[in-house]
């Protein structure tokens, strides 16, 4: 194994732009260290990582490596070996010094990839030609994570959100995390925060299997699901890596509400809203309210006090539970505790408003597995039950031909709290379609389950069928994980 150099070396990103990518990276400059990265497009994250010193390339190709030889560096990393680079040589050797004498530095840079690069990038081949150490992006996290009092949020779906509320929680109790997240948040303008405390509050992901690789003295399992088929090929080996993932945690702190997780897990605390399971953490009297949820929160039987949830959703509630539990186990007073989740308005894409047009509200979200889809959709309903809107309109972006394929008869009947569902052709994530699979086939599918359903292949004409179908009082939902959130501004545009 590779061991991750913090003495200094630089760092490269390969599609540095992405969700996950990025974060590490603005870290690691926020860090001291070089940091540079390639992207395919420039964004509003690229600019965010300029902002801290990173060197971005608007390209990804063979040259961009060239970079580090020429470059004349000013200053190395501040841990772990204070210091100096005294002089570069052409061949990207240099000198470093950290008060006991001289040492050389190969400037060629630590290589991060995630698992969309593939061996075919030239980038990617330049790194392996030049001999510089690559890495997969978890193995940096994994690396961050062994550096710290590692808190890792784990699970098939809630991630992100619970992530964001425990690192939200531990800034608002005075702990100053350090947070790497999926997802932006406002709280603190982006998917990472670089803290001075030991603390770090990291979402760790099962999708490609490198959950195994992540040793924190806190993990959280929030459910356990079948979402990538495309990586496994059954339930048995998604439980399997959550399995080593427990193994590898200090304290696991899990829901007690997933099957999956009591069947094959063995957590130290547990965290439940329904009565029935003996938690150690348990949500009672959940009443909806109109800016989310009211809750009574008990520990082991003794009551805490009210949570109130700005999240919509009883699995927001499940989520804030779970942070609950980890604020108490770092010896957090529950009133902290409840004042920081009340505060916490979300991350983006977890429900997120875009905007009110001519009675319309619109929202964009992630959810793109039959699960996420229930429970967004619930949550959607409740609103119209307390008498906000009108109607739940269901706008659904298929992700990926491996999932569409694999789920279809959960996907068919995941739109019950909708009264209409518009579908588009399945967003392909770059994966082949071997089944044959189309947008068309899932609508046809969850015709059979629902009376009101439309189906539009291309998102250019979305903006036009949407304007004729939309009414005063509709909350119309944007869900999905691949670009269906982009036609956000023309459809809204399209209604004014």
């Amino acid at each position: 194994m590779k061991t991750v150099d913090f003495g200094g070396r630089p760092f490269h990103f390969i599609g540095i732009g992405g969700i996950g990518m990025s974060a590490l990276a603005y870290v690691l400059a926020k860090r001291q260290f070089q940091v540079s990265g390639s992207d395919l497009r420039a964004s509003a994250i690229t600019e965010r990582l300029q902002g801290v010193g990173a060197h971005i390339f608007n390209r990804q190709e063979a040259q961009n490596l060239d970079w580090f030889q020429s470059v004349q560096v000013k200053s190395y990393a501040t841990a772990g070996a204070g210091g100096a680079v005294l002089e570069t040589a052409a061949t990207g050797e240099s000198s470093f010094s950290n008060g006991n004498g001289r040492h050389p530095v190969n400037l060629l840079p630590q290589v991060v990839c995630s698992t969309a690069i593939n061996a075919q990038n030239p980038e990617y081949r330049a790194a392996l030609a030049k001999g510089c150490p690559i890495f997969h992006r978890s193995d940096i996290l994994a690396a961050l994570i062994d550096q710290s009092y590692g808190i890792g949020v784990a699970g098939t779906h809630g991630k992100t959100t619970t992530s964001g509320l425990i690192g939200y929680l531990l800034l608002e109790g005075g702990l100053d995390p350090t947070i790497i997240v999926g997802g932006e948040v406002d709280a603190w303008d982006g998917n990472a925060r670089l803290g001075q405390s030991d603390y770090l509050v990291a979402e760790v992901d099962e999708s490609d299997g490198s959950l195994t690789k992540h040793h924190p003295k806190i993990g959280i399992v929030t459910n356990i699901e079948l979402d990538h088929p495309d990586h496994y090929q059954s339930l048995d080996q998604v439980a399997e890596i959550f399995q080593t993932f427990q193994s590898h945690c200090e304290t696991l702190i899990a829901s007690a509400d997933c099957e999956v997780v009591r069947a094959r897990l063995n957590p130290q605390i547990t965290y439940s809203i329904n009565p029935e399971q003996a938690a150690d953490y348990q949500a009672r009297k959940i009443t909806p309210q109109s800016n989310g949820a009211l809750a009574e929160v008990w520990e082991k039987g003794v009551y805490l006090g009210e949570m109130l949830v700005t999240l919509p959703g009883n699995h927001n509630v499940s989520n804030a539970l779970a942070a609950v539990a980890v604020g108490r186990l770092l010896g957090l007073d529950f009133g902290v505790i409840a004042k920081a989740i009340a505060g916490f308005k979300g991350a983006k894409r977890r429900f997120e408003e875009k905007g009110y047009c001519n009675g319309v509200t619109f929202i964009d979200d992630y959810a793109h597995h039959p699960s996420e889809l229930l429970a967004t959709l619930a949550a959607a309903r409740q609103k119209v039950a307390q008498g906000q809107y009108q109607r739940v309109v269901a706008v659904f972006q298929p992700h990926r031909y491996s999932r569409t394929h694999s789920f279809l008869a959960e996907f068919a009947s995941a739109f019950r709290d909708a009264d209409l569902v518009a579908l588009t052709d399945i967003y392909s994530a770059g994966e082949s379609n071997p089944h044959n699979i189309s947008g068309q086939i899932l609508a046809e599918a969850v015709s059979q389950h629902h009376p009101h359903v439309i189906y539009q292949p291309n998102l250019a004409e979305l903006p036009a069928l949407l304007r004729k179908t939309l009414k005063p009082g509709d909350l119309v939902l944007f869900l999905g994980a691949g670009n269906l959130n982009q036609s956000i501004p023309a459809v809204m545009a399209a209604c004014a």
